[in-house]
């Protein structure tokens, strides 16, 4: 117990004293929300990896696919690295970079307010936002609890407490750039963890040849007959593989908490090695999580999935480790936990004060009040989201992975679409983003409440999902070739910032020196 306390009140320590730091440098709104724009390569590449992956993949995902999946789950980290990481980065940071700072907007909603010409897509965007990054928020404290219950015994609440604590006083304090900071810290710790953890299951089991052995000889006929399936190349299901590796690598690009991480690149050194940086940490992190998912079921006697759900497999694989490790682990999560959670409240605070709040509920609002309107929202989601978890917990109404899955599937449903074709595409007219809009919030939500009435493949969220997004790259340019073209004027001016020239096209290059 001594090594564990001690583990997190070191934690904890630094946690806190970067967001002391980073305090004095938060006099504007730019510097509180984007780091001024001038965020490091190797800080912006681990915040846009710690975002990525928290306790939802770590106990959540996981365990739940790893449990179904098999050895085969490890394809969900791989996509996560090479499409929701190193494609992501290719694809959408240097446009993303140019373009949000050739219109000034700050969050994704802005974005879409200044590139189609419309206040109340900015205004839609903002609230589809807040609604559907709460059940994230909730699925981060289920995944800490899980853990925490298994190694000091505590209270639900207790883990709550101290982990939406701990996340308002660093980012409330500190901003953006004491939570990019703090992402490379948690960013170095869940790597060094991860490693010790895999280590650790597999000796348990005779080293990963026998593990993997052992594996091959589990059988589940309510799943499959064909013997060794879970330790087989696709395993059980690869059409239910491809939904998730789907959802949880090409979602991210629609994800506000993603894509904003984008807008405080400092210049095209950063994006090259923001790149290579940002997907290597997924394959370690993202990689190594489903691989150690993967081998859930040889824990089978010590965990009763049907008793207790999916999300209880992780724990139960970890409760036999020596105090020490344990400690290690329970830092590794809460690192992941509070990194993404940080990035959710940051988002969901700065697009509700600069997209809803400013301009439309308080007429005149200057910086000064616009910096007190987010650091007092930023507590309040992380209140409203401390009593949903609570409900949720007690109630017991839905596993990690489905949380996530609601508010991906929503998100990247909504958003995906309509963002990288007003990146790319001059013809894409607001008509088609409401359109895309509306389509995925009604798709999720009767999927939510009618689930019973979608095709068998569509039941699930994760499924569902990754239909939304996919939908939506149709949806855009089918209904943006149906409707009037967008005010040519209101479009040159938009892409007028890519053929600026440096020694080549902005497109190409940002043109920003590092001195």
């Amino acid at each position: 117990m001594v090594a564990k306390v001690s583990l997190l009140a070191v934690f904890f320590a630094v946690t806190i004293t970067v967001g002391l730091y980073f305090r004095k440098r938060n006099n504007s709104v730019n510097n509180f929300v984007l780091g001024g724009r001038s965020v490091g390569p190797w800080l912006t590449a681990f915040a846009y990896g710690t975002s990525y992956f928290s306790a939802v993949v770590f106990v959540g995902y996981a365990g739940q696919f790893g449990w179904r999946f098999g050895i085969s789950a490890v394809w969900i980290g791989l996509g996560n690295a090479f499409i929701g990481s190193l494609l992501a980065w290719v694809v959408l940071a240097r446009r993303t970079r140019i373009m949000s700072r050739h219109l000034n907007s700050a969050t994704m909603p802005d974005f879409f307010g200044a590139r189609y010409g419309s206040r109340a897509l900015k205004i839609g965007a903002s609230v589809i936002s807040f609604i559907f990054l709460v059940p994230y928020t909730a699925s981060l404290y289920n995944g800490l609890s899980r853990l925490f219950s298994m190694a000091f015994n505590v209270d639900f609440a207790v883990c709550i407490f101290a982990m939406a604590l701990l996340t308002a006083i660093y980012v409330i304090l500190g901003g953006y750039t004491a939570t990019a900071v703090n992402d490379f810290i948690q960013g170095v710790i869940m790597i060094l963890g991860i490693a010790a953890v895999i280590s650790a299951v597999l000796r348990v089991n005779g080293g990963f040849a026998a593990s993997l052995n052992a594996l091959a000889r589990v059988e589940d006929t309510s799943v499959s007959s064909s013997p060794g399936i879970f330790a087989s190349f696709f395993g059980p299901s690869p059409l239910d593989l491809l939904g998730v590796v789907l959802l949880t690598s090409v979602g991210t690009w629609g994800l506000p908490q993603m894509v904003q991480k984008f807008y405080s690149i400092r210049s095209e050194k950063n994006i090259n090695t923001g790149t290579v940086v940002s997907t290597l940490f997924a394959i370690v992190i993202s990689g190594g999580c489903y691989f150690l998912g993967g081998f859930g079921r040889l824990f089978s006697a010590a965990v009763d999935v049907k008793a207790n759900g999916y999300d209880s497999i992780i724990p139960a694989m970890l409760s036999g480790f020596p105090p020490f490790l344990i400690g290690v682990v329970i830092v590794l999560v809460f690192s992941a936990s509070i990194s993404t959670l940080s990035a959710l409240v940051m988002t969901s605070a700065s697009t509700f004060t600069l997209d809803f709040l400013k301009g439309g509920i308080v007429k005149k609002m200057d910086e000064r009040v616009q910096l007190a309107a987010i650091r007092t929202l930023i507590a309040v989601f992380i209140a409203i989201s401390v009593v949903i978890a609570i409900i949720q917990y007690k109630g017991g109404r839905t596993f990690i992975a489905q949380l996530m899955g609601i508010s991906w599937g929503t998100l990247a449903g909504a958003f995906l679409a309509p963002f990288m074709y007003g990146l790319y595409w001059k013809r894409t007219t607001s008509s088609a983003v409401w359109c895309n809009f509306i389509f995925a919030t009604a798709f999720m939500l009767a999927n939510i409440f009618f689930r019973g009435a979608f095709p068998a493949p569509l039941q699930s969220p994760i499924n569902a999902g990754a239909f939304a997004m996919l939908a939506g790259l149709a949806i855009v340019p089918a209904v943006s070739l149906m409707t009037p073209a967008p005010e040519r004027a209101l479009v040159e001016i938009c892409f007028s910032c890519y053929e600026s020239t440096v020694a080549v096209k902005a497109s190409e290059s940002l043109g920003v020196s590092d001195s």
